[in-house]
């Protein structure tokens, strides 16, 4: 039975910061049964993909390259012959200076379909990232996109320097860092200026970005100065002025810092998330992750006698979501709980309850098992039976506390802490480097697991210099005891209140 052919997405990545990927680039990452991808197309971008996809790395970086142009024409259309659906991830745009056109030449002579998603390509987004807009009203109305690298074996240029240097108001050079020296020399050769501005990006709209200016005379001894290597973008033009005033992402206040995250995968997204924004590289390194319980039947037993409980209380997200999960589980609805009162700890245990249609009776104002135990100060426990669904691992002094004000507590296993080691080599190479600037720590479990992997003959040396941030202080004693340093805790003991805390420590701190 002849095989039918399958398809071809030629996809622009963009530039680096992955949020800049099109919504079409993203669908076809997900339906890819082969994704091909480069070296500037970010790695958090693979995230999306299925399970069972096949990933390859085609990369090619400064002459070091895993497979030729022509070979990478040869795999994807190879698997695309075989019936499969090949979305072939390029970074920034195919279609400008990605070799995208040679890729589809080859797919149109094998009669394989294909189609071109386009991507934001770093010639634009690289400025407009270090405040640089390539036209303005009031300066210049002309641009260009300048390959700073021709083939090298073409027998001549085939760039009119004459006209980029006196007839065009923006020039943008791609793979020009190692040429720039001959570049700024024909500008000059052929009429330009020595005193234009010019600014150099170099690995645009990421966390790494950083912005060399100056103008054709003085830039190249600028660049070797501060080490500029590929990738960069040059920008040329009266219009790089306006980064004094429109630079923005640069100043962010966590801009180039490295921050390792130790929270459990599951639930990391919205500290890197927050930590993102602010500028900083995060790397998620996560020591635990959050597990069911090795034997349900204390919880399904507690479950079937809800209605002998006056209060229940959730002391974390994750004793919501896995007792809730249960309760369906066992065929029950939230109509179990209608004669029950809650307490939680922490505004984001109050939401996480709120998504199943519950206002907690109870949310102290501080987060931590202690303001429990004063919120239930003034009411009658007496008799008063309470279920206690939290991890495994928790602090005893909840239960206890209660006990000692007459309660009947039933303290159930809801779900359990496991260490992982995910990423820990990596972690570990960039400590031993001394590109580690802070390890957030979000609960106990995080800072012990973590202590584990790091050899302890070691922990002190791979430590120095590097600031540890902790969502509370029982987190932090936890962490003292175990020989951490701690240089942050956070006031209010949440992931947005240990953001701030980060925030406001880099900040205020003088270097």
């Amino acid at each position: 039975m002849k095989i039918m052919k399958g398809k071809v997405y030629l996809v622009g990545a963009g530039p680096g910061d992955p949020g800049l990927i099109t919504v079409k680039g993203l669908e076809c990452i997900k339906k890819a049964d082969v994704l091909i991808y480069d070296y500037l197309a970010s790695p958090i971008l693979l995230k999306h993909a299925q399970k069972q996809t096949e990933i390859l790395y085609v990369g090619k970086k400064g002459g070091d390259h895993t497979l030729s142009q022509d070979e990478i024409n040869s795999l994807i259309a190879e698997k695309a012959q075989k019936g499969l659906t090949v979305t072939r991830l390029k970074g920034g745009d195919p279609f400008i200076f990605g070799r995208g056109g040679e890729e589809a030449e080859i797919l149109f002579k094998n009669d394989i379909p294909f189609e071109i998603v386009p991507g934001v390509t770093s010639a634009i987004a690289a400025p407009a990232y270090a405040g640089i807009p390539l036209t303005h009203r009031k300066i210049t109305s002309t641009l260009a996109f300048v390959t700073g690298h021709e083939d090298p074996l073409k027998e001549a240029s085939s760039i009119d320097w004459a006209a980029l240097a006196k007839g065009i108001g923006t020039l943008v050079f791609l793979m020009g860092v190692k040429n720039l020296p001959y570049i700024t020399n024909r500008l000059i050769g052929h009429g330009m200026n020595p005193d234009t501005p010019v600014a150099l990006i170099r690995w645009g709209t990421t966390p790494r970005q950083t912005t060399v200016t100056g103008t054709l005379d003085t830039i190249s001894e600028r660049a070797k100065d501060a080490g500029f290597k590929p990738p960069s973008v040059i920008v040329v033009g009266q219009v790089v002025k306006l980064r004094e005033m429109l630079k923005w992402f640069e100043t962010r206040p966590l801009m180039g810092r490295r921050i390792v995250v130790t929270r459990a995968r599951e639930q990391a997204s919205g500290l890197v998330q927050r930590l993102s924004d602010l500028g900083a590289e995060c790397l998620e390194c996560p020591t635990i992750k959050v597990a069911p319980p090795d034997d349900f039947k204390p919880l399904d037993t507690a479950i079937q006698n809800l209605s002998t409980y006056e209060w229940l209380i959730f002391t974390s997200v994750n004793g919501v979501s896995f007792f809730f999960n249960r309760l369906f589980a066992k065929n029950k609805d939230v109509r179990a709980l209608r004669n029950v009162q809650t307490a939680v700890i922490g505004p984001a245990t109050a939401k996480r309850l709120l998504d199943f249609g519950l206002q907690s009776d109870i949310v102290p104002e501080t987060y931590r098992a202690e303001s429990i135990i004063k919120a239930f100060a003034g009411k009658d426990l007496n008799g008063k039976k309470i279920l206690l669904p939290r991890a495994k691992e928790a602090r005893p002094i909840l239960p206890l506390e209660l006990t000692r004000m007459g309660a009947v507590v039933d303290e159930v296993t809801a779900y359990c802490t496991r260490s992982v080691q995910d990423n820990a080599d990596l972690m570990l190479k960039r400590l031993k480097e001394k590109t580690i600037d802070l390890i957030t720590f979000t609960s106990s479990s995080t800072v012990k697991n973590f202590h584990a992997l790091v050899p302890s003959e070691d922990l002190q040396r791979l430590m120095q210099g590097v600031t540890v941030a902790s969502i509370g202080p029982i987190t932090a004693d936890t962490a003292r005891n175990l020989g951490f340093d701690i240089h942050i805790i956070a006031e209010s003991f949440t992931i947005p209140g240990l953001c701030e805390a980060i925030r406001q420590h880099y900040s205020t701190k003088t270097y």
